[in-house]
C-alpha cells in the first residue's frame, strides 16, 4: 500500500547571500507599506530578513513532516509550535534533535486532539472556542465571564511548551490570529519580552481605513509590552509573481514575516520543490526567527 504522507528529503540549505542595498530595496512599497512603521531604521548597521514561518506544527503527522520537508530543503525558517495536539509530543522531539526552531501557536479555536489531554483544559477551551466562533466580531469583544477559561488555556500552553521544548517559547502567535483577540491582549496574557506576531500588513486599496486603523491599534499595543517584526503576509496566493516580488523586496531593508502552511498542496509545493527561491532572486530566506533585541528599543524610542 503506497503512503501519501510527504518523502522527507535531504537537506539542501541555502546560506547567506548579500543583500543588496540602497533605494531599490524600497521600489513599489505602497502608502499602506509606509503607514507601518519599520522596526530597523535605514542608517542603522541592521540589514533586512525574511523569515518564512511554518504553522501547525505537531498538529498531526502529516502536517509536521510536510513542513519538516520545507525546513530540510532551506525554504522555512521557523514553525509555530501547537500543544495538546496529535503529534505534538513527536513534533517536539524532532524539532529538539533536528535544531527546527519553534515557537508557540497558541490554539484556542480548534479541538486539542492529544491523548490523555486534560479533561479541565477541553472544557476551558470548548467554552473560549464557542464564544470566539459566535461572530466574526467577537475575538474584539472582551469577556469578563471568560476571563478565567482565556488564562487557564493559555497558562496551560505556555506550560506543555516548556516541557515538550526544554524552555519557555521566544515568540508567540496564534492559530486563526486569535492570540490578538481582545481577552488574550486586554488580559495581559501573553509573556511580556516575547517576539509576537502582529496584524497582516496590507498593501495600499486591500483594506478600508477603518480595518487598517483597527490594526495599527492593536499593533500599538503590542508594541508596549512585546518585539515585533516590521511587516506580516501570508504566502498565498502565489500568482501573480510581482505581489511576492513586492513583498520581498520590503525584506531588503525590513523584518519581513511570512506566514505558511506546508499542509496546503499548493504551498508546499511551491516550497516544498524550491519554487520559492526563484522568486527570492538575490535575498536569502532567514535559516532562523531571529529579530536583534535592539529593534524593539529603537521602535520604542520613536514612539
Amino acid at each position: 500500500m503506497t503512503s501519501s504522507r510527504p518523502r522527507i528529503e535531504p537537506a539542501d540549505f541555502i546560506g547567506n547571500l548579500s543583500a543588496p542595498r540602497g533605494a531599490a530595496a524600497n521600489a513599489g512599497v505602497g502608502k499602506a507599506d509606509r503607514d507601518v512603521e519599520p522596526a530597523v531604521s535605514k542608517d542603522s548597521r541592521a540589514t533586512g530578513l525574511l523569515i518564512v514561518n511554518a504553522d501547525d506544527w505537531g498538529r498531526n503527522y502529516e502536517t509536521t513532516v510536510a513542513i519538516l520537508n520545507c525546513v530540510l530543503r532551506g525554504t522555512v525558517s521557523s514553525v509555530s509550535a501547537m500543544v495538546f495536539m496529535e503529534d505534538s509530543e513527536r513534533a517536539a522531539t524532532v524539532a529538539l534533535e533536528q535544531g527546527v526552531d519553534a515557537g508557540l501557536h497558541l490554539n484556542f479555536t480548534t479541538s486539542f486532539s492529544a491523548p490523555g489531554c486534560p479533561a479541565q483544559l477541553l472544557k476551558h477551551q470548548r467554552e473560549v472556542a464557542k464564544y470566539l466562533s459566535r461572530s466574526r466580531f467577537a475575538h474584539a469583544m472582551f469577556h469578563p465571564g471568560l476571563m478565567r477559561s482565556f488564562e487557564y488555556v493559555v497558562r496551560m500552553q505556555l506550560d506543555e511548551f516548556c516541557r515538550l521544548y526544554q524552555g519557555p517559547p521566544d515568540r508567540v502567535d496564534g492559530h486563526h490570529h486569535m492570540h490578538l483577540c481582545a481577552n488574550v491582549l486586554l488580559g495581559g496574557l501573553l509573556p511580556p519580552g516575547t517576539l509576537v506576531r502582529r496584524n497582516f500588513s496590507f498593501m495600499e486599496g486591500e483594506k478600508s481605513y477603518a480595518n487598517i486603523l483597527y490594526r495599527k491599534s492593536i499593533d500599538s499595543l503590542l508594541k508596549r509590552k512585546h518585539r515585533l517584526v516590521d511587516y506580516f503576509f501570508k504566502l498565498p496566493p502565489m500568482k501573480p509573481l510581482p505581489r511576492l516580488q513586492r513583498i520581498f523586496g520590503l525584506a531588503h531593508w525590513n523584518v519581513v514575516e511570512l506566514e505558511t502552511h506546508p499542509s496546503d498542496p499548493e504551498e508546499y509545493k511551491f516550497l516544498a520543490e524550491g519554487a520559492i527561491l526563484g522568486v527570492t532572486g538575490d535575498l536569502s530566506i532567514a535559516p532562523r526567527f531571529v529579530v536583534p533585541y535592539h529593534t524593539c528599543l529603537e521602535r520604542r524610542g520613536r514612539s
